[in-house]
This record gives structure tokens, sequence and C-alpha cells, in this order.
């Protein structure tokens, strides 16, 4: 299993499970590296999208592993990549988020994180259940 940095070649797999980015949003997250596709052998498997909060705090808001290939270790093994990544990029910490209706924040912790704050955004356009975040000391 490896990571790679989004690509012009990986759009039509990435819009088909990222449901939030249009092409514009596609567009920005090749030109900005703030994208990668999760690889297994030949095939690609899923993606990490992130951003970069403050100018140096890299949030990684969007792990997606195709139904298939849950629960085998590869979000574990991607987002371990994912970390280390931005380590090698200089970046002393990063972020994490998920609802806390979604699995997610159990495997976040085994990684590590610490759970360190919450977003309710009721009654709004966003409306849905409470975003937990997460942090690690990379």
């Amino acid at each position: 299993m490896e990571i790679r940095v989004i690509t012009n070649m990986d759009k039509k797999f990435v819009m088909s499970i990222d449901h939030h980015i249009d092409d514009v949003g596609y567009a920005n997250r090749v030109y900005t590296k703030s994208g990668y596709v999760i690889w297994e052998k030949d095939e690609r498997i899923g993606i990490i999208m992130h951003c970069i909060l403050w100018d140096n705090l890299p949030f990684m808001n969007l792990i997606v592993i195709k139904e298939k290939y849950r629960g085998k270790g590869f979000a574990k093994q991607a987002i371990i990549c994912w970390e280390n990544e931005m380590k090698n990029q200089g970046y002393k910490m990063t972020l994490v988020s998920t609802r806390v209706d979604e699995e997610a924040q159990h495997l976040y912790r085994k990684l590590g994180y610490i759970d360190c704050g919450g977003l309710i955004l009721y009654h709004t356009p966003f409306d849905q259940p409470m975003e937990l975040f997460f942090r690690k000391v990379l």
C-alpha cells in the first residue's frame, strides 16, 4: 500500500467517492497537492484530503477507503503514511476530525490522536451531529 499525491489522472476516481468537491475544488487540490490517492498494487482504493490551517497545521478532513478494502488496515497504513509525509514536510502536529456518530474516532485514538474539541453546527446550512477534533504531535 502507498499514497500518491493526486493528479489530473485521478479525477474520475476521486470525484466518484468525494462528493464534497466540484471541478474547481479538484483543480485546487491538484495545484496545492492537498490530496492523496491510496493505492494497493495497481488499484486505487481510497483517498485522503487535507488542508493546512494557519499555515502550519495539517488537517486531514477526509479519508475514504473503498468498501471492499475496509477493515483490512488500509486506513491505518494510509494515515501513518500521511503523518510521515507531513512530518517530512516539517510540520510538528496534525489535526483530524470525524462526526460523533462515525467509527473513525476509535481508529484515531488507537493511532495516538487525543481529543481536543468539538464543533456543533445545529440550525445552520451544515446541520449535522457534533464534529469531534483530535490532535497528534508528530
